[in-house]
């Protein structure tokens, strides 16, 4: 299934016919937390709900929220591709690289996001994120696909000067709005082999990203076993699995992101997440 979430936090299954929203008089569940902590028995109820329905909404009609609009944990993996870590000037890590986003950092397909004025050197990052579907504490590698709901697209936007202004990143990744995510979240029976995916990323529709997923340090599969080891993963929850090479920190001159830039990410099978870009003053 395709997803989406809405402003108003409705859940929608996009489809090729259209979209189809739940409502309370279905047994369907009617936001993405429901349908996360509803199980089996949630998604049986949504796939019957669309098998039935009638009169459906022009998708380009829906005021779209991130696809995962209440996330309890955002957990991101730095340095993950190997040719990002060469561009980067920066040693191929030999575990994972963790850090985290916060919810302010959320927004959806379409929005136009905010460069504030304490970066100079806002920059672009495409990403394979992964939404966790169950209860996940020490899982075995074999086993982590099970414990996968769907994919999507994301976007790491990362102020750099501030990211690198000490050991810690955490500053120059979760500004407002440094984090869009979908538009759709799909479900991981669409997803054969997150491993093998294109990732590509488009500025004013240049071509600045060109890879696969297959370039990552570590799989899908190792990071949410190793992520489980250290801390419970819950239904909604976000793992970020890091970008290829291309970013505008690779580049000498950079010329970071400004006023009326657009960027377009995306993930083979997952759609294209757009955002344009403006500045204060």
């Amino acid at each position: 299934m395709k997803l989406v979430s809405l402003q108003d936090q409705r859940l929608a299954v996009i489809t090729d016919q259209g979209a189809f929203i739940p409502d309370a008089a279905s047994d369907a569940p009617t936001t993405l937390n429901a349908l996360l902590t509803g199980g089996v028995e949630a998604r049986t109820a949504l796939e019957a709900f669309v098998g039935q329905a009638s009169n459906p909404i022009d998708e380009a009609s829906l005021s779209l929220a991130a696809c995962v609009p209440n996330p309890g944990k955002i957990v991101c993996v730095g340095l993950n591709y190997r040719r990002h870590a060469a561009e980067a000037g920066m040693a191929v890590p030999e575990t994972p690289i963790l850090f985290s986003k916060y919810a302010n950092s959320l927004a959806a397909h379409g929005d136009a996001i905010l460069i504030p004025d304490v970066t100079d050197q806002a920059d672009y990052e495409a990403e394979l994120a992964i939404v966790i579907g169950q209860r996940a504490q020490r899982v075995a590698e074999e086993d982590a696909l099970s414990y996968v709901f769907g994919y999507c697209t994301a976007n790491d936007l990362s102020a750099r000067d501030l990211q690198m202004l000490t050991g810690q990143w955490l500053l120059g990744k979760t500004l407002d709005g440094f984090l869009p995510l979908g538009p759709y979240l799909v479900t991981a029976d669409e997803i054969s082999d997150p491993n093998a995916l294109q990732i590509r990323a488009w500025l004013n529709g240049d071509l600045r990203q060109d890879s696969n997923t297959s370039d990552m340090v570590f799989s899908v599969e190792e990071i949410i076993s190793y992520v489980s080891h250290y801390m419970t993963l819950e239904p909604g929850d976000v793992i970020l699995t890091g970008t290829p090479e291309g970013v505008i920190f690779g580049d000498d001159p950079a010329v970071w992101l400004k006023d009326g830039d657009e960027v377009v990410i995306e993930v083979e099978k997952l759609g294209q997440l757009r955002n344009s870009f403006y500045q204060q003053g």
